[in-house]
């Protein structure tokens, strides 16, 4: 028989519930410790979830302003100097990006800008490149691919 099937909490650690409405004896009959009258006395109060009690609640106070668009895509950048960590001839995908933590979180769309330098032939895979960006990868060496973009899935409309 092994030691797991033998443990239990140490002594004084396990209380009984403290059963409320249960007579006079008990120390918490008649109101069940909820006091004479109001709200709260009464079952299913309680409220609901950010009620302040009749005062006007917190977020219709605050000041609203802007829009957001919610098919907005989020880009994350790359500067071209960045890509000089890597060895000649690799090919620099998102991935290996992300394995390296050049790129970090999450977002929709990788966009390749043209600060710095670089020294190296690299083949750079993005969804955008800048036309600084692109010519500076060409003139070391390099070839650039764009990389289509990722569609949300759409599942189809189903047909009788």
């Amino acid at each position: 028989m092994s030691i797991l099937s033998k443990l239990k909490p140490p002594k004084g650690a396990k209380r009984a519930a403290n059963r409320v409405g249960r007579g006079p004896g008990s120390g918490n009959g008649k109101t069940a410790g909820r006091g004479m009258n109001g709200q709260n006395s009464r079952s299913g109060s309680g409220g609901r979830r950010y009620f302040e009690g009749g005062q006007m609640p917190l977020m219709r106070r605050l000041p609203k302003r802007g829009f957001t668009n919610l098919f907005s895509n989020r880009v994350v950048n790359v500067n071209v100097g960045e890509l000089d960590v890597f060895d000649d001839g690799t090919e620099v995908t998102i991935a290996l990006l992300q394995e390296r933590r050049l790129i970090k979180g999450t977002f929709d769309l990788l966009k390749i800008l043209g600060n710095g330098d670089l020294s190296k032939k690299l083949t750079v895979k993005a969804h955008a490149f800048s036309s600084g960006a692109a010519s500076k990868i060409e003139k070391a060496g390099g070839t650039v691919e764009t990389v289509a973009r990722r569609l949300p899935k759409v599942e189809a409309a189903e047909t009788d």
